[in-house]
């Protein structure tokens, strides 16, 4: 459901992936991400240039990592009060998109993908700021669940509650966001790898895994269309 009006309504991930001229972006956890097989640095360069000259940024300016072979663009608000999704990023996805076939340079969108690391703790507000400190990150829209690397370049943090101790069960394991379309080719992977599915009951947008020793991870995905 929309929020607010114009430009700046908030959209959910399945939304987002329902518009039209979007195929090379996918949803993770940190907003809407594309990322654009270049094959060299300078060529990487050029469609960083033409995304900076836009017109009508207006403050939005997506996040843009440059290496010497693929540029990955990453679409979010990062605000007090909400960190995902609007209007404004439809658009913006699109005329990054336009700027890229122009260059000729291919999408590849299966190559996107986030880490993050999920704490379990009894004590939420005696935990977290620990982690705030050690990791010089802050909260995300003043969530006392999320904490983010200011610079938006390390793992983002989640604290999960618990209810009583699990002393069978890891505290800290690694939630993997990928493309919806990805998700089960790697769950594969891994099974394949001498993991095991624990659980799909949350599929298609949560599973969790285990590797041979039983220490849990999970899958994630957001908004798979419809």
């Amino acid at each position: 459901m929309s929020h607010v009006e114009g430009k700046t309504t908030r959209i959910r991930p399945q939304e987002f992936h329902q518009r039209a001229g979007l195929e090379d972006w996918r949803v993770l956890g940190e907003g809407a991400c594309a990322y654009f097989r270049t094959g060299s640095f300078a060529a990487g360069s050029r469609l960083v240039q033409e995304i900076g000259e836009l017109a009508g940024l207006e403050g939005q300016y997506p996040d843009v990592d440059l290496r010497n072979d693929g540029v990955t663009v990453r679409l979010i608000t990062v605000a007090d009060d909400y960190y995902g999704l609007t209007e404004r990023h439809v658009e913006l996805a699109r005329r990054v998109s336009a700027i890229a076939r122009r260059l000729g340079i291919p999408p590849e969108p299966s190559a996107v993908q986030t880490v993050q690391v999920t704490v379990d703790a009894l004590a939420l507000p005696a935990v977290v700021p620990f982690w705030r400190a050690l990791l010089g990150y802050q909260d995300r829209a003043g969530s006392i669940e999320d904490l983010i690397d200011p610079r938006r370049r390390g793992a983002p943090f989640y604290f999960q509650q618990l209810d009583a101790p699990r002393p069978q069960r890891n505290r800290v394991h690694v939630d993997v966001w990928l493309p919806y379309d990805q998700a089960e080719a790697r769950i594969a992977a891994a099974i394949a790898a001498g993991g095991r599915l624990v659980t799909d009951a949350h599929a298609p947008s949560h599973w969790v895994l285990a590797d041979p020793e039983g220490n849990e991870a999970c899958i994630g995905t957001a908004g798979w269309p419809a």
